[in-house]
């Protein structure tokens, strides 16, 4: 099975996501997550970690990242591991191959198939986030 992964980056206020534009296929000319292949010999944390700081240039001391979901997608032999992170300071960020942005969370309706990569699963995704944000990030 083919393991991918995705990484829900969070600014500091929790009120912007970071995406990246693909410029490339898969989803060609939509906004995605952070990601990518895990490679044979890897665990998903430490590939979404790897993906993350060499997409963004955000290492893993500037940012606390948990796991979210899994999806499994027996048709086409994938299985997608999904993380998510919030920052706690603004970062430099330093772009791979796509370019990145900030999106704003009350701006973009992230179920938008013609916008958004992942036949709404970035939608999905990021309104679990929402609903167990005070457990995911331990806030009382």
């Amino acid at each position: 099975m083919k393991r991918f992964n995705v990484v829900l980056i969070f600014n500091k206020e929790f009120d912007s996501i970071l995406m990246c534009y693909r410029t490339k296929m898969p989803y060609l000319g939509l906004y995605n997550l952070v990601g990518g292949k895990i490679e044979e010999d890897e665990e998903p944390f430490e590939g979404a970690l790897r993906e993350m700081e060499e997409e963004t240039g955000i290492s893993r001391e500037e940012i606390i990242v948990k796991p979210l979901m899994e999806f499994v997608f027996p048709w086409q032999n994938i299985h997608m591991y999904s993380f998510v992170g919030k920052l706690d300071h603004d970062v430099e960020l330093v772009e791979e191959v796509h370019p990145l942005l900030w999106m704003r969370l009350d701006e973009h309706n992230f179920f938008d198939l013609e916008k958004f990569a992942g036949e709404g699963n970035i939608g999905h995704m990021i309104e679990q986030v929402k609903m167990c944000y005070n457990e995911i990030f331990e806030v009382e």
